[in-house]
């Protein structure tokens, strides 16, 4: 071997290879030279937009080699601001292999094969840059383009280190080095030698760094220059590999972490660590075991065994183990040891004399909910084949949750985090692994919650699970001892059985494999993929082998998951099985599985960018591809997941969108339901939900924090909960919901948290030392305080609610006065409260009588006692003399006070000892040792002193108080790290604890007799309604009487207005509501239950790519997303949802009805697309109809009209009791909602959702004991409810869609339905009073004398028998009796959708608008002919069906109402009118009209007796204000009115209406003359926007490129045109009244014009002199969008108040309303808003603003404070709202709803 001695000290490779002169390396793409401002010498730079297209390789040949052998790699570089760049390092082996390192900061994660090791990059920043600063306060490394502040890099990576710990390979040799894009590079080079580049040559020689030692400075040609006075740390990075950095993810290259040579401040073990026989011979898993070698950085040591359970290792205190709520275990045994972690389903227990007594209830705690998701991985959420249920890992649990009702159950048995999750095709089986190095495999009953059977193979990192569909089958994945990859295939069948799991096939690779699936058509099949390699496998004859499929070209691709098209024969041929593989670089291969090739390819490409922000047009090999995470298939649709955050639905052929949903966080796994009706969605930022395809709404499931929960508070009046994590989030969480309702996000990390005793505010403590405190109602920051130095590690609030403390790990305390809004402080004590932060975060305690303050200080061995008013000092109790047998001194770690008074103190103890000392005279009064096997973590007393429950490591326990000595505790597991936190909650009935995630566990003890006196007294008065917020008597939060019901969340909130410090405002980086939306529960609420308890919850932005759009609403607008869906019926009876593209945000909580600021007065309009929904009861005369998603009652006899509010889509269908008593409506086109309403209170008495879409029809039996609700074609289920507890009584699924069903009038347990197969006679049986009902029924085909038709429509007749009609036009009479057809005549040319029948009378109408009348006593007649008789028959033998009376109506019939005698009715038709009809007198009445397209504007004429409305129809109608009839209606044909304005004049005779249109034209009409008096057309694009000046002189109009005309009203003339808005669509135009001269110009108007490029223009006028200047031009800022058609529009007004403010609202930086001053040229106030505006609205009165949604929230604020109340009463998204001149009245619209509402103010 030649000699390397050449080599030393270094080389420098650039140099050794003469690298200018490219003769023996080479370069591809932008690569050049050029001299460098920063080092002052030449640098080479390499640019591309793809990094492996550009970049310098040395040596210029594969075949040569460098044959450095040094063992550090030095490479002086730094990356391309807001770039990727890459590097490889080729490493010849002493194995004789070249084994691959790569970095980059484009990798996520570390991967490594046997020949290939990627490492991330964690790219630094310039000190004190805002990236800096933001990385080194996350956990989570800032993986991604370098920021715009990197430096300069020195990066040296040991290279003997690299191979030997990760490859167990031995290094020899550098053979090749590629400099990839985007970088600049000085130099490389090699040594062995460990070189400092911080050091000069003469600090090396003061300190004998000298190369004998192995190490020293940098050559001087390798150095950066630093300026004189300067440290070369300040100027650029030096990161080493392997590196100190505490950053996630640990196996990359990182800068070190300054605090990493700090000692830490916390510790998990105690002082003294002792541990007895029994616990080290049972193998604990907190025992630590030997490392191997020299790790690179600390980690955690597990055992690498299960520990087990005998009877001689149980405790004695009580080990419960929640496999299953109603499974609780406890064992009770020897004292000598503590916690056990359960390591099977079941324990062995020991028959033995027990020594102290039990603590009853046993278990007194039930685990009921647990808020997170992920921990290990969050690519395992599942579904059960049921589709109602879906399975995740939280941590060290398994949860189940029922999708509708939230209900969730759990799987708890792993001791570490899980890994990877999988069910069997039938999903009775769940298989679960653990991550670690205790990888066990379990496998679960799924429906009995039992674990079958445990085992293991793998050594560690166990990350795939794969279950066959038979469930015999189990394929996993992970590493053995030598970290190398295995395959394990078992044999499952004993082990579901309860047997053990035995080992068909292990298989060891040197490929990469991401996930791996064993295939659903045979079970010795499998699939895998993982970098460059997708890989068929089988198991034979004992062997697992596998092949790799060709990928050709693609073969450099980085595969994430595989999946086979869903939905073919079991017996399929191989030939017809297709296999989809997703990358990392937006491909998607289609791979025919037999001949194991490539024979599709496509790629998922963003949006196009503009050309000048790129350099190349992207192809199909280049460009940023959008990386997919996770891909699925079923029969109709693909979904993926990617990197962007979006879960898309995809064509098979991938050849368009149909439906996408977008994230916060890239989505890390998509799962479709066995039916393909929900596709699951789980992201890597901890959120989990699922959209469902048929209604196209997202709904989220669960949130959850990202790193450890370090702190939490409650809130007992509103039921909130408050949570600090590591993840740098503050969140608070609705407990009954479990649903975000906020998320304060900041730089500095918060710490701890407590919740103010009775305002709707908490404080928080940040690491930085800040204390910042929040209004929740409001959302926004009241004060913020930092006399801190450390991190606060206690917060508290004293109970009256007077005092607020802080602590920190400085030893600082700091009182502040909380009844002024600021916080003032009060005092501030220092060096008072032991250093550190182990006692966080509740380091400090306050007497239930607000009277005293406990702390651990100034030293860890002493308590102090303080008078909580002024912090003078009461008491010192040294815990380290009270054990004088102790060797060692003990220190305090927790204190609590023993409610209600101060008397009894709680000390928690570094010996694992709790201490009861007297706060009088210091005593202690008794003591309790070994509580936990590690120090106790937190403390808790119930209020009524009878238990005690402490936290240690992750174990709960529960305490006798009054007898710790005598009565053994309770102990639960569940949480996999330390438990940080825990609490009873304040109505006692709970405990929440907190860690890994958040437990809500239920508390079953039962209330102590000796209080129940108390309790009761208090019970009778509960009902008396909550004081508002800030007006809690201290008395009515501390009597400990559990809560009744859960309260209400207020709406009496307050916006942000941004008129505070800055300072203060800088402390809050981030501020978001969050809007998820959970499915609507299935269980019926109860009687008791309030009609506005809304659930907090949010929506996902859900977008329709389906370019469709169908010019009338009777056309059904859905989506061939299966080919197994129901068609629609050819019939017009079904519900016809409306498409929309809006979400509904249901965190809204709503008002309380005496507050309201809004009060509904009418409503405008009529739901023509609804079937049935209009009901009329003349007896009582009562009529009831709806609109949108309001409810129309009005009373007839007294004349009053009310207004059901609760449903939050569309309604369907209604129907009125036969006594009018009771109303019940149903809403929605996927799982409908059905409500019931009291007529006389109009208040909702209870709510159900049962059915899977729209209810086609309800009805009352004739006793009004039952209702019947008839689910649409998707789901033809008949239910039967109870009407008086809406409970469900039965459902029968039906064979085929039902299109009407009625009771018998005659008959209380008869009913019949109609439909696709004909007519179905049901009989509804009841037993033991009413708990058992059971419904027969007998079908029977149309006669087929109608032929293939449908049957729509039924009616009974007063006898026994009833009428049917077809789609076809028929009636066809049946014997009920008999349950035949006796005769059939034609009614009608088409369909017939409506049929009524009162005694010999019969009213049909259908599909021609033809309303028939018929005589029908001949029918009668006919009932004895033993066949069908027709007309013809009836005509021969003397009887006649004849038409007394005919009328055509404007539209499809949809419902109908008549009286007794069918004089007289009401009908409704699908052009949104019903019609009063006479038959006596032959009169026809409009009673109510409505808009049958969207309602473009509404505006009030200037006396508000009027109103005006445009449509999308071209019509403009004009409403009187008082009576809401329609006065005229001027129609344009085929042109759509987009905007209306009325005239100045007041006079009658010369009120006029102007209205723009879509062709550019603009209309004038004269209500006098009914006439249009003049047409113009100023723009030859649409008209977006018109209104008259002030003075009426002139109309200014504008258009949808921007341009703005000036017209005449009396010549038609155009004055001018304004064109400095063109380019973009104007969006609102107004124009007030106002002198000029103040703002330096001549007008007496003002008017301005808002533009879609968020422009604003300001113009001051004189129409009478044709003057017209520009007083002010505003642009305000916006990120960049690329959906600029979906954007919100940019909105502007003149504040009524003072025109020269200007309101602004629109797309931009945040969500918020800006009040602009045009004499200070500024911003003076801002006010955050939780939506983007579409609309808004400014009331000339009380300085009020409504503001309207495409979220369907209807938002009044009060101006000046900021408070606000919200409102849903709509359906869709608003589009506008108006106020009237006086304020009195405001007009909303959404779609074609229109609402009139008066406005009482806030």
């Amino acid at each position: 071997m030649a000699s390397t001695g050449w080599q030393h000290p270094y080389v420098n490779i650039f140099k050794h290879v003469k690298v200018e002169k490219w003769r023996r390396s080479a370069k591809a793409g932008d690569v050049s030279s050029a001299m460098d401002r920063t080092l002052r010498c030449p640098v080479f730079s390499i640019k591309g937009p793809v990094p492996t297209n550009s970049y310098i390789l040395v040596p210029k040949s594969s075949h040569q080699s460098l044959g450095l052998t040094g063992r550090y790699f030095y490479l002086l570089f730094r990356p391309t601001p807001g770039k990727y760049f890459m590097v490889h390092l080729d490493v010849a082996v002493e194995e004789g292999q070249v084994v691959r390192i790569s970095f980059s900061n484009m990798f996520k994660e570390f991967k490594s094969t046997a020949t290939w090791l990627q490492f991330p990059f964690l790219c630094g920043a310039a000190k004190d840059s805002v990236y800096e600063k933001t990385s080194r306060s996350a956990r989570q490394g800032l993986v991604g383009p370098a920021p715009d502040s990197v430096r300069w890099t020195c990066l040296m990576i040991d290279l003997c280190f690299t191979l030997t710990f990760y490859l167990n390979r031995h290094h020899a040799h550098l053979k090749s080095v590629k400099l990839c894009a985007n970088m600049a590079v000085k130099n490389m080079f090699t040594s062995d030698l460990l070189l400092d580049p911080a050091v000069t040559f003469s600090e090396a020689k003061l300190r004998g760094l000298s190369a004998c030692r192995g190490t020293g400075p940098i050559p001087r040609e390798m150095s950066f220059p630093v300026p004189k006075g300067g440290s070369w740390n300040d100027f650029y990075d030096h990161v080493k590999f392997p590196s100190d950095g505490t950053k996630l993810p640990f196996d990359s290259i990182q800068k070190p972490d300054p605090e990493a040579g700090r000692p830490s401040d916390e510790t998990d073990e105690p002082r003294s660590a002792r541990t007895s026989g029994p616990v080290q011979h049972r193998g604990s898993p907190c025992q630590p075991i030997a490392a191997s070698r020299l790790l690179p950085r600390n980690r955690t040591s597990v055992a690498s065994s299960v520990p087990e359970l005998s009877p001689s290792d149980v405790t004695e205190a009580g080990v419960h183990v929640y496999a299953h709520p109603q499974d609780a275990l406890s064992t009770h045994g020897d004292s000598s040891g503590d916690e056990v972690f359960g390591s099977s389903a079941s324990l062995p227990v020991a028959s033995f004399k027990e020594s102290k007594q039990q603590l009853l209830p046993d278990p007194i705690l039930q685990l009921s909910r647990i808020i997170g998701f992920g921990g290990a991985t969050t690519r395992y959420a599942l579904w059960t084949k049921s589709g109602e249920e879906v399975v995740y890992p939280c941590h060290a649990i398994i949860v189940a949750m029922k999708i509708l009702s939230s209900e969730q159950r759990f799987f708890i048995g792993h001791t570490d985090k899980i890994s990877a999750l999988t069910f069997n095709g039938s999903t009775t089986l769940l298989a679960s692994a653990q991550s670690g190095s205790n990888s066990v495999v379990r496998l679960w009953d799924y429906s009995g919650g039992s674990c079958l059977s445990m085992f293991r193979a793998h050594s560690h990192s166990l990350s795939c699970l794969s279950f066959s569909s038979g469930g015999g089958i189990l394929c996993g994945v992970g590493k053995d001892r030598h970290n190398k990859t295995m395959v394990v295939v078992w044999n499952t069948l004993n082990a579901a059985n309860g047997g053990e799991g035995t080992i068909l096939a292990k298989a060891h690779t040197d490929v990469d494999i991401v996930t791996m699936k064993v295939t659903s058509f045979d079970e010795t099949r499998m699939v895998s993929c993982g970098r460059e390699n997708v890989r068929l496998w089988r198991v034979r004859n004992g062997s697992l082998r596998s092949c790799p499929v060709y990928l050709g070209e693609f073969h450099s691709l980085d595969f994430t998951d595989v999946a086979f098209q869903e939905g073919g024969a079991a017996d399929q041929q191989l030939d017809d099985r297709t296999l989809f593989a997703s990358t990392q670089s937006g491909h998607v291969l289609e791979i025919d599985y037999s001949r194991v090739t490539v024979k599709n390819v496509r790629r998922l490409m963003p949006a196009e960018q503009r050309h000048a922000e790129r350099r190349e047009k992207w192809t199909f090999n280049t460009g940023p591809g959008i990386p997919i995470n996770s891909i699925s298939v079923c029969s109709s649709f693909c979904a993926t997941g990617t990197e962007d955050g979006f879960l898309r639905l995809w064509t098979l052929d991938f050849s368009a969108v149909i439906l996408e949903a977008e994230h916060e966080g890239p989505v890390a796994v998509v799962s479709v339901s066995s039916d393909s009706l929900q596709v699951l969605a789980a992201t890597f930022t901890g959120n989990l939900g699922y959209l469902d395809v048929s209604s196209r709404g997202y709904s989220t499931l669960m949130r959850s924090h990202t790193d450890d929960v370090l702190g939490f508070s409650m809130d007992g009046i509103r039921r909130h909960l408050t949570t600090a994590s590591a993840d740098g989030t503050l969140r608070v969480w609705h407990m009954d919901s479990l649903q975000q309702l906020y998320d304060f996000a900041s730089m500095d990390k918060p710490c701890s948290v407590a919740f103010h005793p009775h305002e709707p505010t908490f404080a928080c403590g940040f690491c930085s030392g800040s204390v910042r405190v929040f209004d929740i109602s409001s959302a926004r920051l009241l004060a913020e305080h930092k006399q801190h130095r450390g991190q606060v590690i206690g917060l508290a609030f004293s109970s009256d609610g007077d005092l607020m403390f802080s602590a920190d790990s400085d030893g600082s305390l700091v009182l502040h006065d909380v009844s002024e809004e600021e916080h003032s402080v009060i005092r501030v004590a220092c060096s008072v409260v032991a250093r550190g932060t182990e006692r966080a975060p509740d380091a400090l305690a306050v007497s239930g009588d607000s009277s005293r303050l406990a702390f651990v200080g100034p030293t860890p061995h002493i308590v102090t006692v303080a008078d909580a008013r002024s912090l003078d000092e009461l008491l010192h109790v040294d815990v380290s003399v009270l054990d004088v047998e102790s060797s060692e001194l003990d220190s305090a770690l927790k204190v609590c006070f023993s409610p209600p008074s101060a008397e009894h103190l709680l000390v928690a103890t570094s010996a694992n000892k709790i201490l009861w000392i007297s706060t009088k005279t210091g005593r202690l009064l008794r003591q309790v040792s070994g509580v936990h096997k590690r120090p106790c973590s937190s403390l808790a007393v119930s209020e009524d002193r009878r238990f005690l429950l402490t936290s240690g490591h992750n174990t709960v326990k529960v305490w006798d108080y009054k007898r710790t000595n005598q009565v053994n505790p309770q102990m639960y597991i569940g949480h996999s790290q330390p438990i940080r936190q825990v609490s009873f909650t304040p109505d006692q009935l709970g405990v929440v604890s907190v860690g890994d995630a958040i437990f809500l566990w239920d508390f079953l003890a039962e209330p102590d007799e000796c209080v129940m006196g108390s309790r009761s007294q208090f019970k009778a008065s509960y009902n008396i309604p909550l004081p508002a917020d800030g007006e809690v008597n201290a008395a009515q939060l501390s009597n400990g009487m559990p809560r009744q019901a859960a309260p209400l969340p207020s709406s009496q909130h307050q916006l942000d207005v941004s008129a505070m410090d800055p300072e203060i405002q800088g402390g809050l980086v981030h501020l978001s509501v969050c809007d998820d939306d959970p499915a609507k529960p299935v269980q019926p609420t109860g009687p008791s239950q309030s009609p506005d308890h809304r659930p907090v919850v949010s929506f996902l932005k859900v977008t329709d790519l389906d370019s469709t759009s169908p010019e009338e609403t009777d056309q059904l607008e859905t989506m061939e997303l299966s080919q197994n869906k129901p068609d629609r019926p050819n019939c017009y009876k079904h519900f016809i949802p409306r498409l929309k593209t809006s979400s509904l945000d249901q965190s809204v909580s709503a008002s309380r009805p005496q507050d309201e600021g809004l009060k509904l007065k009418a409503v405008i309009g009529y739901n023509g697309n609804g079937r049935g929904n209009m009901g009329w009861s003349p007896d009582q005369g009562l009529f009831a109809y709806s609109c949108g998603a309001v409810v129309v009652l009005e009373h007839l006899h007294t004349g009053t009209q009310s207004h059901l509010q609760g449903h939050s889509e569309e309604i369907s269908c209604l129907a009125i009791s036969n006594d009018a008593q009771t109303l019940a409506s149903a809403a929605g086109s996927s799982r409908s909602l059905v409500s019931i309403w009291d007529v006389q209170t109009a208040a909702c008495r209870g709510t159900a959702s049962h059915h899977q879409g729209a209810v086609q029809s309800l009805a009352f039996s004739r006793d009004d004991l039952f209702f019947l609700s008839v689910g649409d074609f998707w789901d033809p289920v008949l239910a039967l409810w109870s009407s008086e507890s809406v409970q469900l009584l039965c459902s029968v699924s039906m064979s085929a869609p039902i299109h009407d069903a009625t009771f018998s009038p005659t008959a209380a347990r008869q009913l019949a339905c109609v439909g696709s197969e004909g007519i179905h006679f049901c009989l509804i049986h009841t037993r033991a009073s009413n708990a058992d009902v059971k419904v027969s029924r007998c079908s029977v085909a149309p006669p087929p004398e109608v032929g293939d038709v449908e049957l729509t429509a039924l009616c009974y007749h007063m006898d026994s028998f009833l009428l049917t009609s077809t789609s076809g036009g028929h009636v066809c009479a049946w014997d009920v009796n008999k349950q035949r057809c006796f005769m059939v005549w034609r009614a009608d040319e088409g369909e017939i959708g409506v049929l009524l029948c009162r005694e010999n009378r019969l009213l049909t109408g259908g599909a021609t608008g033809r309303l028939q009348l018929w005589q029908i006593e001949a029918v009668q007649g006919m009932k004895s002919a033993e066949t069908t008789c027709s007309v013809k028959d009836m005509t021969l033998s003397g009887l006649k069906v004849v038409v007394e009376q005919e009328v055509v109506l404007d539209g499809k019939l949809v419902s109908a109402a008549f009286d007794n005698f069918m004089d007289m009715g009401i009908v409704g038709t699908t052009a949104g009118t019903l019609w009063y009809i006479n038959w006596s007198d032959s009169s026809i009445i409009r009673l109510v009209s409505g808009h049958r397209a969207k309602v473009n504007d509404v505006v009030f004429s200037r006396d508000e007796s009027r109103f005006a409305t445009c449509s999308q129809d071209g019509s403009v109608r004009v409403w009187s204000t008082g009576s809401f009839e329609l006065v005229v209606q001027f129609q344009v044909i085929n042109q759509a009115c987009s905007c209306l304005c009325w005239s100045p004049s007041s006079s009658s005779d010369g009120l006029r209406i102007a209205a723009g249109y879509g062709d550019g034209t603009l209309r004038i009409f004269q209500l006098a003359s009914t006439e249009m008096e003049m047409k113009l057309r100023p723009h030859q694009d649409a008209i977006t926007a018109i209104t008259y000046s002030a003075s009426g002189h002139v109309i200014l109009s504008a258009g949808s490129k921007g341009l703005v005309a000036v017209s005449s009203p009396i010549s038609g003339a155009t004055i001018r045109v304004i064109r400095d808005h063109k380019g973009a669509a104007i969006n609102s135009i107004q124009s007030v009244s106002e002198q000029c001269k103040r703002f330096g110009l001549e007008g007496n108007e003002m008017f301005l014009v808002s533009g879609a490029d968020r422009r604003v223009s300001v113009w001051a006028a004189n129409w009478s002199k044709e003057k017209c200047d520009l007083l002010d031009w505003l642009s305000f800022p916006a990120p960049p969008s690329s959906e600029e058609d979906s954007l919100p529009p940019s909105l502007a007004a003149f504040y009524p108040a003072d025109p020269s403010l200007l309101l602004y609202t629109g797309f931009g930086l945040e969500k918020e309303l800006s009040f602009y001053s045009l004499t200070k040229k500024q911003i003076i106030k801002k006010i955050s808003l939780t939506h983007w505006a579409t609309c808004i609205s400014l009331s000339p009165r009380g300085h009020l603003l409504a503001v309207g949604s495409k979220e369907r929230v209807l938002k009044l604020i009060k101006a000046t404070s900021g408070r606000f109340q919200d409102f849903l009463p709509h359906s869709d998204a608003l589009q506008t709202c108006r106020f009237s001149p006086s304020g009195s009245l405001l007009f909303s619209v959404a779609y074609d709803e229109v609402l009139l509402w008066e406005v009482p103010g806030l």
